[in-house]
């Protein structure tokens, strides 16, 4: 293994400068894409799709939780699922990559805080899902079985990915969606709440007028304190 070369404090600091700066770019970068995320066009879901939940069916309107916001990770976990890890197989092991997603999930509190509700989709039916979220200790994940066509509607039919969607009234737009390598960010209360449509909601976010924002660290709060 070839190292890079033994510096002073003084050598080390200037060199780790020089990156910060470049690191600060990319978070700027990076809200700037967030605030055209927030102006992304909404496309309207005219279709009903079912789902079955731990406590029976729900359309999609019922995975919002009564909240504003919902983000829908399809997860792989069905018996047609190869991309296990050594040692792994249905119905004791999901995809391996869906797996190392939700073990980096945050506490849900938090996105909740900012009326939105994150769900996961998987095929496999709710016994087996119940049992796969014990045995990895995914209990604060609400898991649906997704019942029709809405996995191939907004591609994740072949594929991982997170839908954003929002609620006006009794209509259901969908906002964004990641997939692919940009699953990698994924888990975070941030980077969550930066791919939906109303964003952090906080007060120095470059928001379209009327968007409901707050001042930072106001609304933050222990995960189990929120609404007490």
């Amino acid at each position: 293994m070839k190292t890079p070369p033994i510096v002073s404090p003084g050598e080390w600091n200037a060199a780790r400068e020089r990156l910060l700066a470049k690191e600060k770019e990319l978070t700027r970068t990076r809200d700037v894409l967030a605030a055209e995320r927030r102006r992304m066009p909404w496309m309207a879901v005219e279709k009903e799709y079912s789902f079955e939940g731990p406590n029976g069916p729900a359309s999609l309107a019922d995975l919002f939780e009564g909240r504003r916001q919902l983000i829908v990770y399809r997860a792989f976990f069905e018996p047609t699922v190869t991309t296990y890890a050594e040692g792994g197989s249905y119905p004791e092991r999901a995809c391996v990559g869906c797996s190392f997603g939700a073990d980096q999930v945050a506490n849900p509190a938090h996105l909740n805080a900012r009326d939105t509700t994150l769900v996961y989709a998987s095929r496999a039916p709710q016994a087996e899902i119940r049992r796969l979220k014990e045995r990895h200790g995914w209990t604060r994940i609400p898991w649906y079985t997704i019942k029709d066509d809405f996995d191939k509607d907004f591609g994740v039919d072949e594929w991982h990915g997170h839908n954003a969607f929002i609620r006006e009234g009794d209509r259901i737009f969908r906002t964004y969606f990641i997939n692919s390598r940009g699953a990698e960010n994924m888990g975070t209360t941030w980077s969550y709440l930066d791919m939906t449509a109303l964003g952090r909601q906080e007060e120095w976010e470059d928001s379209p007028e009327g968007y409901p924002q707050t001042p930072p660290y106001q609304w933050w709060n222990y995960n189990d304190a929120y609404g007490s």
